[in-house]
């Protein structure tokens, strides 16, 4: 095996989902599937978003971003799984850190897209004659470029953390993508400092977010329960519906799978709860956010019209 600097392997062999020569062909085909319905789903989003003035609103610039992201998340591994279900499941060391820094970026950022996205809904519902004064173009602009800039700030530590580790033995990541914890348990040296680093950025970004987004949903929840109206109290929830359907998907999948993989030899089953948000949660958001949504709906149907006819 080929050294970097007599420091850092020059290749890593991911072992991907199955090693099962008969499952290739069927693996390839779902996630082949799954890419599509997630890019032509986001991309389709993000362009209905971008050319109908009616869904110029705070609320569809955030589901912008977020189908972004997704599109942006998924194609950081997704062509890689495919390439390996037909051809040597080979990543360069270089590739690699690329990779993890694109995948903790994305992710990081989506955490707080969706903390963004639970205060609007918060402003639209409990402070409805302010909305457009609190959510004005400029808030809604620094809101999203600080979600970013925690993503990068995540993605730096993480991916430096990685840079300082020593892999000299094995170059096999019991992995589909190059994440934290597989290459943690590469490393001949010590991993206590990133390890301490991982979990510290990982907390410290899952509790923020949470607990944004549990008191913005409690105080709509206060102030739904306050309206008279069944009908009113209906067409609050209605508009969070989707939201809050997106947040229990995206975290619920996110914390079951690092804490799956968090015990020592379960590597092998956070490898397939994985699967679930870094894949079919991107492929999920727009179609929650279409079908549950009147305004998309209505903006597609006029869109087609203009298209066909």
């Amino acid at each position: 095996m080929t050294l970097k600097n007599s420091s850092s392997v020059t290749e890593f062999i991911l072992v991907g989902l199955s090693e099962q020569p008969e499952l290739q062909l069927p693996l390839f085909l779902l996630f082949l599937g799954i890419y599509v319905f997630t890019v032509v789903g986001n991309l389709g989003l993000i362009t209905l978003i971008g050319i109908n003035p009616s869904l110029h609103t705070p609320m569809y610039f955030f589901l912008f971003n977020l189908s972004f992201i997704d599109l942006c998340y998924s194609c950081v591994f997704t062509p890689k799984i495919l390439n390996d279900f037909v051809s040597e499941s080979i990543i360069s060391y270089v590739g690699c850190m690329t990779q993890l820094f694109f995948f903790c970026f994305f992710v990081n950022s989506e955490c707080y897209v969706l903390v963004s996205m639970a205060y609007d809904r918060y402003v639209a519902i409990c402070n409805p004659l302010l909305y457009m004064v609190t959510m004005s173009p400029r808030v809604c602009f620094l809101l999203m470029f600080g979600s970013y800039v925690v993503g990068f700030a995540g993605a730096m530590a993480h991916t430096g953390s990685m840079l300082r580790l020593t892999f000299c033995d094995s170059n096999v990541i019991d992995h589909y993508l190059c994440e934290v914890l597989p290459l943690l348990q590469l490393s001949r040296t010590s991993t206590h400092v990133s390890e301490l680093v991982f979990f510290i950025v990982v907390g410290v970004i899952i509790m923020l977010s949470s607990i944004s987004i549990i008191i913005s949903y409690a105080l709509i929840l206060s102030n739904i329960l306050r309206i008279p109206s069944a009908e009113g109290r209906s067409k609050a929830f209605s508009t969070s519906g989707s939201h809050i359907i997106v947040v229990a998907l995206f975290f619920g999948s996110g914390t079951f799978t690092y804490l799956t993989t968090s015990f020592p030899g379960s590597m092998n089953h956070g490898r397939f709860a994985s699967v679930f948000y870094t894949n079919v949660v991107p492929m999920l958001n727009p179609l929650i956010y279409s079908l549950r949504n009147k305004d998309v709906k209505l903006a597609l149907g006029k869109t087609l019209k203009r298209v066909l006819f």
